[in-house]
């Protein structure tokens, strides 16, 4: 089946929301070196600052989903445009730690907000064959964007002047403009517009993206399910009726494997953990960090190719059983760095080179896959907040306690801790990741409605 390219177009201009997450998330990795000696920070208040992004995207999450399903999908990422540009130019001019702190809440607003509203937008205007791979289009921007966090990083840090991270943040700013822009000339989805009874409008954007032997089938399960909301006035509360328990699991379990993975340690901590592991500057303790994120892209582009072709599931247990041995040899890297020597650094970026390539093809991607398929119209947006809620809260305590584990366990066992972890995740995916390839987001809903098991879809 060919795309079509304004398809393509609408989803690649929408998913630089997904970059701004990346960036905004990826830019503090190199620019910790250089904020505590700037600021004489001690490990604890390195965690903090890193985390204060995460609770804004808590807040963001928490605070929107019913939002979005009110004044539209387009709107909510313009708005989140705005936030993400202030918040830029906000954290590359803070005077004082304080002033940065609350910008880095500001942009973690943003990035609640864009980690569900963007992926959700892409699948509500994507053909039902390609829905895998368009919405995946968001994680690989993620990827591209944790990569330019780090290359900006590199290429503007400088050991001889302190304030280098300055223009680390600042950078964020012109993506955040380019979304702002572009979001002006795309559409609402057709989903929300006929959700909102605007028939006539869904209908003509609808006969531009979909599939032609598909329009009218698509057309009728959305008129279906218009109907059912009416007849049962549907509100946020029908996301904890028993019939949709099993996707509220997904969501919720799915993003506790990925983050309690570790993933997001390696994505806000490398250049300290190579100074962990032997090296020095703190520009060429950003340079293991730079040759992670490429993988970690063209890993993801495989993706892009891979789920609406081996499917969600597979990918899910491919990628769990790779990434097990790659948090364990990783920790006994750094379990035998007396014996590694000054070959260590090699060592586990080649370790955690394995463990990125797992996760980018399954976990990372899959999350925001899934949340966005698995719940129906009516409270989708709702859904997906819940599923942010559930990714940056689970984020946040893996990077608060990060350093608390390595120097109180070590990073050896902290590592395998995450490997142990990932054990169970094999088991509960077992049960509980579904096969949504090839299926239509109204189909999805009518297997719930029916009782059915997440297994067996």
């Amino acid at each position: 089946m060919k795309l079509k390219f304004n398809v393509f177009l609408i989803a690649l201009i929408a998913a630089t929301g997904g970059l701004l997450f990346g960036f905004d998330t990826g830019v503090i990795s190199g620019a910790l070196p250089f904020l505590k000696q700037y600021w004489h920070l001690s490990d604890a208040s390195i965690e903090w600052i890193t985390t204060t992004v995460l609770i804004g995207a808590i807040i963001g999450a928490l605070g929107s989903g019913k939002l979005s399903d009110i004044i539209g999908r387009k709107r909510m990422i313009i708005i989140n445009a705005i936030i993400f540009a202030i918040g830029a130019i906000g954290c590359a001019y803070a005077p004082t730690l304080l002033v940065l702190i609350i910008m880095r809440i500001i942009i973690g607003i943003a990035i609640g907000i864009t980690s569900y509203v963007v992926p959700m937008y892409i699948s509500e205007i994507s053909p039902t064959r390609v829905r895998g791979a368009l919405v995946t289009l968001n994680q690989l921007m993620i990827t591209l964007g944790i990569l330019l966090s780090y290359t900006a990083d590199y290429w503007l840090s400088d050991d001889a002047n302190l304030e280098s991270w300055r223009n680390m943040f600042l950078v964020g700013f012109f993506p955040a403009a380019v979304l702002l822009i572009g979001m002006f000339f795309l559409p609402e989805t057709p989903r929300w517009l006929i959700s909102k009874d605007r028939w006539d409008e869904g209908v003509k954007i609808l006969n531009t993206l979909e599939d032609e032997d598909l329009i009218e089938q698509t057309l009728a399960d959305l008129k279906k399910e218009v109907e059912h909301s009416k007849k049962n006035k549907t509100t946020s509360k029908e996301i904890l009726k028993p019939w949709l328990r099993a996707p509220l699991i997904i969501t919720i379990g799915i993003f506790f494997f990925q983050q309690f993975s570790g993933v997001n340690t390696i994505i806000y901590y490398s250049p300290m953990i190579f100074k962990i592991a032997g090296v020095v500057s703190n520009t060429a303790s950003i340079i293991p960090a730079i040759i992670i994120g490429t993988v970690n892209v063209l890993a993801c582009l495989a993706s892009v190719f891979l789920l609406d072709k081996v499917g969600r599931r597979k990918l899910y247990f491919i990628g769990m059983i790779g990434m097990i041995p790659s948090l364990a040899l990783l920790g006994a890297c750094f379990h035998f760095k007396e014996e590694l020597g000054s070959s260590l650094p090699v060592f586990a970026v080649l370790s955690i080179v394995c463990y990125i390539i797992f996760i980018a093809i399954s976990l990372a991607p899959l999350g925001w896959l899934l949340i966005s398929e698995v719940f129906p119209l009516n409270v989708r947006g709702v859904g997906m907040s819940i599923g942010s809620l559930a990714h940056w809260g689970f984020n946040a305590i893996i990077t608060f306690t990060f350093l608390k584990l390595v120097n109180s366990l070590g990073i050896d066992y902290t590592f395998w801790s995450y490997g142990i972890i990932c054990l169970f995740g094999l088991v509960w995916g077992y049960f509980y990741i579904p096969e949504t390839k090839g299926k239509s987001l109204e189909e999805i809903e009518k297997f719930w409605h029916e009782g059915g098991n997440p297994r067996k879809l």
